[in-house]
């Protein structure tokens, strides 16, 4: 790929009926563009027929590449996987369902281009169930008054990057949903633009409601380990400290008066600091399991099945 190529990121499951429509508005628009591209698919465990799918298009036109992972590892597995092998200087990210219009590429681009490093689609006038857009609405509020920066649509799958934004990010379970949040307390530059929402014309929707809990548990997650600064042990180590001090502290308070002659019996308020002394060394102890769990390394590899081409395999 050259400086200016584009790469266009498209998880999928069960999207066989929309793959084939959705490369060749693809195919269309990035033609009209002029520069080098390339689209990457990565089938999150369909059972559909969409590595069938997947493999036509490579067959077609080789810009086309794809992987197939060998389980349903959810949509920030599959972004992952897609960042990872991503050539281009822009990555682009859609969904493969058709909602998103490839038309708004190119506003897309000129948006990023305008000084941003991130720009999310805005999905103003959703074309889906009120079952789905109220819960979001609230989702979205929550997320914008915990993440300090103000969008109305952080979910939309709709995204244009700066490659360095992707190679900067880590993304798994769940954090697909906060990807701009995430950039912005990366100090990355992030905006919003109204995008083209189209009616779903093939299958439904994969996310049930549980997704809306487990965002805002996410979202926890999210924040603590921005707001960290990805250093367990400052935060788990502060809090047992300050348990330790005031344990110890009440410790040396009954050694004093033991010194001074004074019986010493078992009181609550030494069990308290016995208690505050021991609750101190857990948190030190968590802070410390969870530098070495970091230390591990975050990024995963997620088990592929098939390859086409890509690096690696057919």
């Amino acid at each position: 790929m050259s400086a200016t190529g584009i790469s266009v990121v498209v998880p999928a499951l069960n999207e066989a009926e929309s793959l084939p429509e959705l490369a060749r508005e693809l195919a269309a628009v990035l033609e009209k563009m002029g520069r080098s591209w390339e689209v990457i698919v990565v089938d999150d465990g369909s059972r559909d027929g969409s590595d069938r799918a997947i493999e036509a298009l490579v067959a077609a036109d080789r810009r086309f590449r794809g992987v197939a992972l060998r389980r349903n590892f959810g949509k920030s597995a599959a972004l992952a996987t897609g960042f990872k092998l991503a050539r281009g200087e822009l990555v682009v990210t859609m969904d493969a369902d058709l909602q998103d219009d490839p038309g708004e590429l190119p506003s897309l681009i000129e948006a990023l281009e305008g000084g941003y490093d991130l720009i999310s689609g805005w999905k103003r006038n959703r074309q889906d169930p009120i079952t789905k857009t109220l819960p979001s609405r609230l989702f979205n509020a929550v997320t914008s008054t915990v993440a300090g920066i103000r969008l109305h649509d952080f979910n939309c799958g709709f995204k244009v990057y700066r490659r360095e934004v992707t190679e900067a990010l880590e993304i798994y379970g769940e954090l697909h949903r906060f990807v701009p949040a995430l950039a912005h307390w990366r100090g990355f530059r992030v905006g919003e633009m109204p995008v083209h929402h189209r009616a779903r014309r093939y299958g439904r929707s994969k996310f049930g409601a549980s997704r809306f809990v487990n965002g805002f548990l996410d979202l926890m997650s999210a924040a603590f380990i921005s707001t960290s600064a990805l250093k367990p042990l400052h935060v788990f180590g502060r809090i047992g400290l300050l348990f330790l001090v005031l344990g110890l502290g009440l410790g040396g308070y009954f050694v004093a008066l033991w010194a001074g002659g004074e019986p010493i019996h078992v009181r609550p308020l030494m069990l308290f600091g016995v208690g505050m002394v021991l609750l101190g060394i857990q948190f030190v102890l968590m802070g410390l399991l969870g530098e070495m769990i970091a230390n591990l390394g975050a990024r995963a590899d997620y088990p592929i099945k098939r390859r086409w081409n890509v690096d690696g395999g057919a």
